[in-house]
């Protein structure tokens, strides 16, 4: 059954979910096998609907669900309990800075920041996610503008040889790449196959960042 209810959290059927919920409220707190919870696993598959019904039976979560939900009263009681937990890897390989960053829980970024995570901390997958860069690749400004304020690296170089820039870049976010050449950003990188954040902005259909990275010393 838990098998079921998971694979109907991943495609997003809330009726099944709902169902299966009322029969057996226990798998609320469901996890994959290898141990991401089944909100978290509803919220990785682009169904936050899902996720809301899950957690409405109130489950138990591990700092690393909370962070990616968006609970900060859990993080917090479960900091509090164990401070080590703000540099933890989750069964995926994140920490719960990192994942609060993804999901955009500016509030959730603040506090772990100020309990001691390493705002550069780097995921132990192979994405390589530090914060800033799952902050930039699901645009959410203001936690990208936190993350750099708090010394995140805004030249990391991860898969594939992205870097914030590129990212932002491929994305054709202006206003991000605003912030991130503001606190350092070099706009000249380029990925393992070449390609420059201006490449990458006009493939992407961006014409206008493509410009903006001209005018900014891109090539």
């Amino acid at each position: 059954m838990t098998d079921a209810f998971l694979e109907a959290a991943k495609a997003g059927d809330l009726a099944k979910v709902t169902e299966m919920l009322r029969a057996d409220p226990t798998l609320a707190n469901a996890r994959t096998a290898e141990g991401i919870h089944a909100a978290v696993l509803a919220l990785y598959h682009g169904n936050p609907v899902i996720a809301d019904a899950i957690l409405a039976h109130r489950p138990s979560l591990d700092v690393h669900a909370a962070a990616t939900v968006g609970d900060l009263a859990r993080v917090r009681e479960l900091v509090d309990r164990d401070p080590g937990l703000v540099r933890a890897y989750s069964a995926d390989g994140f920490p719960p800075l990192g994942l609060a960053a993804y999901m955009g829980h500016r509030a959730i970024v603040e506090y772990l920041l100020g309990k001691g995570a390493d705002v550069n901390q780097v995921g132990t997958n192979p994405s390589k996610f530090t914060a800033l860069t799952g902050a930039v690749a699901s645009s959410h400004r203001d936690v990208v503008k936190v993350l750099l304020e708090a010394a995140a690296d805004p030249n990391y170089w991860y898969g594939g040889g992205y870097t914030p820039v590129l990212e932002a870049a491929a994305h054709g976010d202006i206003p991000m790449l605003e912030l991130l050449l503001a606190h350092g950003g070099e706009p000249t990188g380029e990925t393992e196959q070449g390609k420059t954040a201006v490449a990458l902005a006009l493939e992407n259909g961006h014409p206008e960042a493509a410009a903006w990275l001209r005018q900014h010393g891109a090539k």
